[in-house]
This record gives C-alpha cells, structure tokens and sequence, in this order.
C-alpha cells in the first residue's frame, strides 16, 4: 500500500502501515487520535564512548540484538540530525491528539562524552507534564565512570484536557517490567508495559507511529481499542502482522484485564 493512495479514517484504522512515520502521519487530520505510545530508534551507534561499534563483527557488544541494528533504519545518524527528526516526528504525533490525547514517549538516556544526555533537545518544546521511570531490571554495563543504568524514561505529552482512566492515578510513577526476550525484534515494548499505558486511559483510537513488532496494535486489539501502526520496515511489519494473527488471545494478554494493574485508593 503506498502513502498515496491512503484515506482516513478507511486505510488507518486497524491497520499496519509500511512507510515513513513523518509522511503517513502528515495524512492523519488534526485531532484525530486519542493516544499515542511509541519508542523510536536510539541511534545507538552514534556514541561517543562504550556504546555499540559499528563493527557488527566485533566490539564489546558482540551478540547482542541491536549490534546489527535495526531493519530499514539507519541508527548511527548524527545527533543533532537525529534530534531534529524526533522534534519533528513528536510535533506530528501532538498535531495528530485530540485536545483530551496524549503521548507516551519511551527514550533512553544516556553518558556521552562523560555528560548524560537527557534528550532535551527532542522534547524541547513540547508540554511535558510528567516523566515516568521504567525501570527494566538487569542491563550491561562497560564504562567504570557510572553505574549501571537499569531504566528508561517515558515522557507524558498530553494536550490540555487528557485525564487518566477511573483509578489510573493511584499507580505511582515508577514501573518496573522486565524485557521481552522472546521477540525477533532488537528492542520490544513489553507487553505488561503497553497493558499498563493503555489500560490507564479512556483511548479509542491508539497511534503508534514507530510499530516495531506490533506489541501497541496487540495489546489495543486485546483491550477491544483502535490502533493505528506505522513502520518504516517491511520485516517489521510481517511480524507486527503475524502477532496480531497469533496473540491477540495470547495467554499473557488474557492474564492482563483493564485496570488490574491499579490498587484501590
């Protein structure tokens, strides 16, 4: 399917989508989407100190998933170049929400040049109203100049009028879900992590404009929303398609019931 020939809300709706995240957004009309959660590229390989060697042969990081990079992306682009693609990418997502919407935006931080980088220059200008701690449990690290870092960072981008789902903000803002492994792609969204987003909101149609394996499409399905997917790799996409076949009854899903994860106040 190309861009060209796509109409919302017809060629959207349940769908995955196979393209650029920029162009198949600027086909969504304003105000059109309830939530948006997604994680893009790290741009791992454009580091400055123990990262990951471009030398997918060789390195420290050797065996890893993401030593060979993501499909169809390029993950050592210059930062600032990078910077501005996710400023840009996050400016069409907050045109995209209702003015009740919001954006769960996972990202990493991390040392370069021996100072973090908390990505300041991607959320720049956009309301944060809160950062969420994802703490992952386990993780490597090879630079004896700081301790081992064992979470990641959601931002919430909300437009004026979003409100958590009925009990939602009993939860505090510490999370602790541990990877998925049994994935073919590098760097999965865990399924309990996704639960908990979205059980946390009253979404109807749910965006995820870097789809990845399709965890955001599977678990909106299981919760009986809407998702839109986009995806820039094709091998991405087959697999996001082939989940959503296999798992929206998936044992894991049927353990997790809306609002569950949320103790009464």
């Amino acid at each position: 399917m190309k861009k060209v020939n796509l109409k919302y809300p017809k060629d959207f709706l349940n769908k995955i989508i196979c393209g650029d995240s920029i162009e198949v957004m600027k086909l969504i009309p304003d105000n059109s989407i309830d939530l948006v959660v997604t994680s893009p590229p790290y741009n791992l390989k454009n580091s400055t100190g123990n990262g990951m060697s471009v030398n997918t042969k060789s390195g420290k990081w050797a065996g890893n998933a993401l030593q060979n990079g993501y499909s169809h992306y390029d993950d050592n682009m210059p930062n600032d170049k990078y910077a501005e693609w996710q400023h840009n990418c996050l400016q069409q997502m907050y045109r995209t929400i209702k003015d009740d919407g919001a954006i769960f935006y996972n990202h990493k931080w991390r040392v370069q040049d021996g100072v973090i980088q908390d990505r300041k220059d991607i959320i720049k200008d956009l309301p944060v109203r809160q950062i969420i701690i994802w703490r992952r449990k386990g993780g490597i690290n090879f630079n004896p100049g700081y301790f081992l870092p064992t979470y990641e960072v959601i931002y919430l981008i909300p437009k004026p009028d979003f409100f958590l789902a009925k009990k939602a903000n009993a939860c505090g803002d510490v999370w602790e879900f541990t990877q998925e492994m049994n994935n073919g792609h590098p760097a999965p969204f865990p399924v309990s992590l996704i639960h908990r987003i979205i059980s946390s909101t009253n979404a109807k149609i749910i965006l995820d404009p870097f789809m990845g394996s399709g965890t955001t499409a599977v678990v909106a399905s299981s919760l009986e929303r809407t998702y839109i997917g986009i995806e820039l790799s094709p091998d991405y996409c087959k697999m996001a398609e082939r989940r959503l076949k296999k798992n929206v009854k998936d044992d894991e899903l049927l353990k997790l019931k809306p609002l569950s994860l949320f103790p009464e106040k």
